[in-house]
C-alpha cells in the first residue's frame, strides 16, 4: 500500500510536492462520495471558483438559466445545466452574480432542493437583492434566512480570482466546522 504525502511534509521539504500540471479528475466512485460545488450564472467568478475548487476534490457543476450564455460558458470544461439539480444533497451552491433577473427563481428552487449550503455574493454594506425578490416570489422568512450574503472569508478580495479564493475557503471552513471568519 502507497503511503499518502501529507502537506506539512511537502511544506517542509521532506516529501516531494505535485507536479504543477492539472490534477487529475477523481475516480467516479470518489467523485459521488465527495463534496459538489454549484456555480450559478456564468462570470469571471465562476470560473476561477470552478477550477480551485476542482483542484480542491468538488465535483463541479455550472448552472446558467440563460440560453445565449451557455456556449461560452462550457468553453470552461464543466458540465453546463440550466437549473440547479434538486437531486445534488449536500451540495454547496454559490450564486456568483446578483444582478441577475433570474436571481429570485433559481435561489427559490435552490432552496426547495437539498444543497447543503447556499450564498450569493454581495457587498455587506448593501441591501440584498435577493430578499425581495425572494419575498416576492413568497419563500418563507426562515428560508430566506438559509442563503448566506455575504460569501467567503473577509480578505478583502476584490478581483475574481481572490473573490473566489475566499469563498472555497469560506466552504472549506464551513465544511470542516471550522470558525473561518464569515463575520464581516
Amino acid at each position: 500500500m502507497a503511503e499518502e504525502t501529507d502537506a506539512c511534509s511537502v511544506a517542509h521539504g521532506a516529501a516531494p510536492g505535485a507536479s504543477a500540471g492539472p490534477a487529475p479528475a477523481p475516480a467516479p466512485a470518489a467523485q459521488a462520495a465527495g463534496r459538489a460545488l454549484v456555480a450559478v450564472f456564468a462570470s469571471p467568478v465562476s470560473g476561477y471558483l470552478l477550477r480551485y475548487a476542482a483542484d480542491a476534490g468538488y465535483r463541479c457543476v455550472l448552472v446558467e438559466p440563460d440560453p445565449g450564455r451557455t456556449d461560452a460558458a462550457r468553453m470552461a470544461g464543466f458540465p453546463v445545466l440550466p437549473a440547479v439539480p434538486g437531486e445534488l444533497e449536500g451540495a454547496d451552491v454559490v450564486l456568483t452574480d446578483h444582478h441577475r433577473q433570474e436571481l429570485g427563481v433559481v435561489l427559490r428552487d435552490t432552496l426547495a432542493g437539498q444543497a447543503r449550503w447556499i450564498g450569493i455574493m454581495g457587498n455587506p454594506r448593501h441591501a440584498g437583492p435577493h430578499v425581495a425578490a425572494l419575498e416576492a416570489l413568497g419563500v418563507a422568512p426562515a428560508d430566506i434566512a438559509r442563503v448566506h450574503r455575504p460569501i467567503g472569508l473577509n480578505i478583502g478580495s476584490r478581483t475574481p480570482p481572490e473573490i473566489a479564493v475566499a469563498t472555497l475557503a469560506g466552504l472549506l471552513a464551513d465544511r470542516n466546522s471550522r470558525p473561518g471568519g464569515f463575520t464581516f
